[in-house]
């Protein structure tokens, strides 16, 4: 297959030419999960999404063109799934299963498009946000994140000529070469591509994605990215996010539905889906708490996906549970996937082969680091920490507590309220890169 010239595209593109958001697609498989149990369980449900940058040192509205932020947005509100993608979601297999969507489910699908958004500038940065049914507004969450830092890439690059341009992506193809050959040499290691929120750009990613498929073969499980899955033949990969747990605690009427908010949202998953996809992402209100309370049965699921505590720590404090409910850790699946680099990576790997089956989603550190390739100082490549979270759901406000504390999201008076009610234990502050 002939290669992309990343370098001569970029140069010569006009958004026209390449939007950014090509596809509904282009999306993480897990929010077309999600949205299969938002539309069958929860239609009347509202939720509203909003832009959150963590990285304040950034002024993204100083970066980024208001005129080419909104025409990217309502470029992404005429997409419609076409009939190619429709027969690949209803005749492909998932996790082993055949027809994991449901026909009515896939005919709703056809007419799907993103609902409204709202636009503003206040200090420097973008108030981006996305008001509306939940089972609509939750498909904005990965283009508003892929559109927010590809605009920001292209601004950086925009003074680039050719051959800096040239310079710029051999260096950043090098740099990701050298880190899968460190990952080839490493005997049965698991790696998934979960870079599609924060990367530098759809190009990229592609490429990316198919340098791993040839550089460490069957060690590259698959992306998380549904378009590049069906595009490159690879398995569509992902499960459930934070938003879950976020909405069902947000209507939560009383402390006791809130405390057994994350057990519900398990209940309601395995309801639609089994096998692999049993997978416990426990962080949203801090992974001590959901562990102390967790029913007897959640120890028969999968595994776990630890996102916000440092991965031993996170891995070791599960398996340790696992063993208290006569689980053999041999047995489950630890995922790791928050702010993964090459190093990280093998150290954690290599303290937790034999222990446990693992595997890693490698995000923003795959799709998105430049730091030090371009051909003349800059930081306005290097990557940012920037999330769309749920911040209401029917008019009542959405916490995030989260193992780290500098990644809660939320009213402080909300948040105030749900650490009362789950407790602080086990939630340490780090530095959030990406």
């Amino acid at each position: 297959m002939a290669k992309t010239d990343i370098a001569r595209r970029v140069y010569n593109h006009t958004w026209k030419l390449d939007p950014i958001v090509r596809s509904l697609l282009d999306t993480d498989f897990y929010k077309l999960l999600m949205l299969q149990m938002i539309w069958g369980m929860y239609p009347k449900v509202d939720a509203t999404f909003t832009l959150i940058n963590r990285t304040t040192s950034v002024r993204l509205a100083d970066e980024i063109d208001e005129r080419e932020l909104r025409e990217q947005l309502d470029h992404a509100r005429t997409l419609r799934f076409s009939k190619k993608e429709m027969i690949w979601l209803g005749g492909n297999t998932f996790y082993g299963r055949k027809q994991i969507f449901e026909p009515e489910f896939l005919a709703w699908l056809e007419d799907f498009r993103l609902p409204d958004y709202e636009l503003s500038r206040r200090d420097g940065q973008y108030v981006l946000s996305f008001p509306g049914p939940w089972m609509y507004t939750t498909l904005w969450e990965i283009p508003a994140l892929a559109i927010i830092n590809e605009l920001r890439s292209r601004a950086a690059m925009r003074s680039f000529g050719p051959f800096a341009l040239d310079v710029l992506y051999a260096r950043a193809k090098a740099k990701m070469w050298a880190k899968t050959e460190r990952l080839k040499a490493l005997p049965g290691i698991r790696i998934s591509d979960f870079g599609t929120r924060r990367r530098h750009s759809f190009l990229w990613q592609r490429w990316c994605v198919e340098a791993l498929k040839e550089g460490i073969g069957d060690a590259f499980t698959g992306t998380s990215n549904v378009l590049l899955a069906m595009d490159n033949d690879l398995e569509a990969l992902g499960t459930n996010a934070h938003e879950l747990p976020m909405v069902f605690a947000a209507l939560a009427n009383s402390e006791e539905e809130l405390r057994q908010s994350p057990y519900k949202v398990l209940q309601d998953w395995q309801r639609y889906y089994g096998g692999n996809l049993l997978i416990v992402l426990p962080d949203a209100f801090g992974t001590d708490s959901f562990l102390r309370d967790a029913p007897d049965w959640v120890a028969d699921w999968t595994g776990f996906r630890p996102d916000s505590a440092p991965p031993i720590e996170g891995g070791e404090k599960i398996i340790d549970w696992w063993r208290k409910k006569g689980k053999d850790p041999k047995q489950k699946l630890l995922i790791f996937s928050d702010g993964l680099e090459v190093d990280t990576i093998e150290e954690t790997y290599r303290h937790f082969r034999g222990k446990v089956r693992m595997s890693f989603g490698w995000g923003t550190n795959l799709t998105n680091d430049f730091e030090g390739c371009a051909p003349t100082e800059t930081d306005s490549l290097d990557a940012i920490s920037l999330v769309c979270k749920v911040t209401e759901a029917n008019g009542r406000p959405a916490v995030k507590l989260s193992d780290n504390p500098a990644k809660a999201t939320g009213d402080e008076k909300e948040i105030k309220r749900y650490l009362r009610i789950f407790g602080e234990k086990g939630r340490v502050e780090q530095l959030v890169k990406v």
